[in-house]
């Protein structure tokens, strides 16, 4: 039923079939398919399609500077990220991203010349970072973050993510929003593009709010510094989602527009949707047996009615969030990480236009 639902959101949503490196079936969705919608590796696509093991050719020699243990470290529950995973796929997406910054920086500086202006402050290189619930954005922003500052010149890498954007309870609750927590109306985007647009200014000590997953809200009064970095990884649900443009010429700027990459992660929603329920009942014996968690009820029902808890949970929020606002995004995508049943990545499409 999942699955279904599934493909008959991405059609409605999209225009195209629900599964990269699958062939399209034959409808009238599929021949009204745009150029830029192709996501299967056809001589249309704007993506070029590589298995994992092609991508881990394009490392060339880079460095692994991490360590299993700190791999360990990095990764979100229920993700099995190791340091083979790092090896095989992000060096050479690091080593991609650092090909992307290098030549941005060159062409600032070669516009601010054109300008005859001074390079008087440093921009940010941003780097977006979009996926469903459970899919392992987190890990990744971690872990690129790790490796992108260990390179030569040690760059200063910020993370941030766009939890501490959402409003807080109370408003949602007024609002009647809480379970469209994470829906794009739930976010303070005002305050989020204004941030963006802060930092893309070269802003010193620009604030970003702070959001506990333990306490499910924003934390009033906390927040986290970003100075100046040389990159940024902005990482959230729905980082590449547009808005209707208005109608009166106005310029509406997207969360996108401040980014110079774009990363999408993926997986078929069958193995997120497992994923999510495997991690909602690991959550159930760990941090929800805190009293102090917001979800700490859930560690006291049996583990059916907390399995059935996770599919409600699942199937009322995070599937219909992913089928309207999140995998429609996804050909707006400079890379996509395409992950199998197992959490691990095997196919990897870099948009070639």
């Amino acid at each position: 039923m999942i699955a279904k639902r599934r493909g008959n959101a991405i059609r409605e949503a999209t225009g195209e079939e629900p599964r990269i490196g699958a062939a399209g079936r034959s409808s009238r969705n599929a021949e009204r398919l745009s150029v830029m919608d192709q996501l299967t590796p056809t001589t249309l696509s704007p993506y070029r399609f590589f298995t994992a093991e092609e991508w881990s050719h394009f490392r060339d020699g880079a460095p692994l500077t991490l360590t299993a243990e700190e791999v360990v470290r990095l990764r979100s529950l229920n993700d099995p990220i190791d340091l083979d995973e790092v090896a095989r796929i992000y060096l050479a997406v690091s080593r991609l991203l650092y090909a992307h910054v290098e030549a941005s920086q060159a062409l600032f500086s070669q516009r601010q010349a054109f300008l005859g202006e001074a390079q008087t402050v440093k921009v940010p290189f941003i780097i977006g970072i979009a996926g469903s619930v459970a899919v392992g954005k987190s890990t990744t922003a971690r872990v690129l973050k790790e490796l992108l500052q260990r390179w030569p010149h040690s760059p200063k890498v910020d993370l941030v993510t766009t939890d501490g954007f959402l409003h807080p309870n109370e408003v949602l609750e007024a609002e009647g929003l809480m379970k469209r927590k994470g829906f794009p109306e739930s976010y303070d985007m005002p305050a989020m593009l204004r941030f963006l647009s802060d930092i893309k200014a070269g802003v010193a000590r620009v604030e970003a709010p702070v959001y506990s997953h333990f306490f499910y809200d924003v934390m009033p009064g906390e927040t986290v510094v970003v100075d100046r970095p040389d990159i940024l990884i902005f990482e959230g649900l729905n980082v590449l989602q547009v808005r209707e443009m208005p109608k009166d010429g106005k310029v509406v700027p997207f969360v996108s527009d401040f980014f110079d990459y774009s990363i999408y992660i993926d997986a078929e929603t069958t193995d997120i949707h497992r994923w999510y329920v495997e991690r909602f009942m690991r959550l159930r014996k760990t941090a929800f047996m805190d009293e102090a968690s917001f979800f700490h009820r859930y560690s006291k029902v049996s583990e059916e009615e907390a399995v059935s808890l996770a599919e409600s949970l699942w199937n009322d929020i995070n599937a219909r969030n992913l089928f309207e606002n999140i995998l429609p995004t996804r050909p707006r995508a400079d890379l996509i990480l395409r992950k199998g049943p197992s959490h691990r990545i095997e196919q990897v499409a870099l948009r070639k236009i």
